[in-house]
């Protein structure tokens, strides 16, 4: 491994690939990209999907973000927001809010009555989407509207505070070079909070790492976990697909959405057709850890630890028993103990701030976490995952021009109707999952 200096920053060039391509970034010169960008998405149009919530709105994340895709017009050509509000005054609001928008715009009221009465009409055909909520139901309503406008589609969330253009560019390039032969490209990173600068990412750290090592011991290197041990930073929420890859995947609906994600891909594609993309430093809102599973950080390895556990049986026909959630915990333990002294060791040499009490007392919150995750996998092994665009499309064939058509009347009567005072018009699905 070297260290070279380019205009006098350190760039890390280690090289090192893994099982999936990876796109480091050292050093190149994006104004190349931007141009070779604008060329290509002439033949295939690209999109950008946003899912948020009303309330990202008031922050200054968003704002940030928006200012930029400004910027992005010569190479994304059509932006796509599910959004999540209580009131029409809301979504009238979140319409307003992305007007300035150079791009084919639309705005999804993923829970207004124009989406919700169109999801309705589906259950008598045997196909019910409404008992779908939270970000799942948000992607994959926006992947089918993003689906007819672009060939490739850069998804991510609503709260980076560290935005700027370089993050749909470096996402989507390798999708439009046809050469490559990329249909999934996902972000890695390194998460620093400042000030005081120190280590974030603490699922990922102080979970997922440690679990994905400790389930390679326990069950062998398994094609599939080798496969997610490729990842940098496997629970990004930034990543680029194709069309044709969208609409043949099945959108997990719960906290475990980005590893559930990761599942569909592994099944519907070759590897050397996935890549992941060095984003450089990243930053955006934090989780608390919860008070119960139910909550924050622990709902999410919760669920993470059952979509792990599911997914390995499934394509690897690995039998597993509640034994070996036992062993796991126990190798967990050991493996999340040794990376807590290499965490220490990386973040004094940085003069980072490292506390490292706090993050054993996560690794044991995980630890009982993994446990309980175990105990309800085998009362109940099914995943909730809301079926892929393909089969939807099997049963109304024109059901995402639909979908299109009720974004845009939705956003057309909100410019004109008026809403008395005291009357909001509230929402068709009032509760966020």
């Amino acid at each position: 491994m070297e260290s070279w200096y380019f205009n006098g920053l350190g760039i890390d060039m280690d090289y090192q690939q893994e099982l999936i391509t990876t796109i480091h970034d050292f050093g190149c010169d994006l104004s190349v990209l931007e141009a070779r960008m604008e060329q290509l998405s002439q033949e295939s149009p690209t999109a950008v999907l946003i899912p948020a919530l009303f309330e990202e709105l008031e922050r200054p994340a968003l704002t940030q973000i928006r200012d930029h895709l400004i910027r992005c017009v010569g190479f994304v050509n059509t932006v796509v927001v599910c959004l999540y509000a209580q009131t029409t005054e809301q979504y009238r609001h979140a319409v307003q809010f992305f007007d300035c928008l150079p791009q084919k715009t639309y705005v999804i009221w993923e829970n207004g009555p124009g989406v919700t009465r169109l999801l309705a009409s589906l259950q008598d055909q045997g196909l019910n989407l409404l008992s779908f909520r939270g970000k799942g139901r948000a992607v994959w309503l926006g992947l089918g509207v993003a689906t007819l406008e672009a060939d490739a589609i850069a998804l991510h969330d609503a709260d980076i505070t560290t935005y700027d253009r370089t993050y749909p560019l470096k996402l989507l390039y390798p999708l439009l070079e046809k050469e490559f032969g990329i249909a999934f490209n996902k972000a890695y990173y390194a998460r620093l909070g400042d000030p005081p600068s120190s280590f974030y990412g603490r699922v990922v750290r102080l979970f997922v790492t440690p679990l994905l090592t400790a389930m390679i011991d326990l069950f062998g290197a398994q094609n599939y976990l080798c496969y997610l041990n490729a990842y940098r930073y496997p629970l990004s929420g930034e990543f680029a697909l194709t069309s044709d890859l969208a609409l043949n995947i099945r959108i997990p609906s719960n906290w475990g959405l980005e590893i559930g994600f990761l599942a569909e891909v592994y099944r519907n594609i070759a590897l050397k057709r996935i890549a992941q993309v060095d984003l450089g430093l990243f930053e955006h809102k934090h989780q608390a850890l919860g008070l119960s599973t139910d909550e924050g950080l622990q709902k999410m390895c919760r669920d993470i630890m059952r979509s792990l556990l599911r997914t390995l049986t499934e394509t690897e026909q690995v039998v597993i028993s509640l034994e070996h959630v036992h062993a796991l915990r126990v190798k967990f333990r050991r493996k999340a103990q040794d990376y807590t002294h290499q965490y220490f060791v990386d973040a004094t040499f940085n003069q980072l701030r490292y506390d490292r009490h706090r993050e054993e007392v996560a690794v044991e919150l995980f630890e009982q976490v993994l446990l309980e995750a175990g105990e309800l996998y085998f009362q109940d092994p099914s995943g909730a995952q809301i079926p892929a665009w393909t089969r939807a499309l099997a049963v109304v064939p024109d059901l995402r021009e639909q979908l299109c058509d009720a974004a845009q009347r939705d956003a057309a009567d909100t410019r004109t109707i008026q809403i008395p005072v005291g009357q909001p018009d509230i929402a068709s699905d009032p509760i966020p999952a």
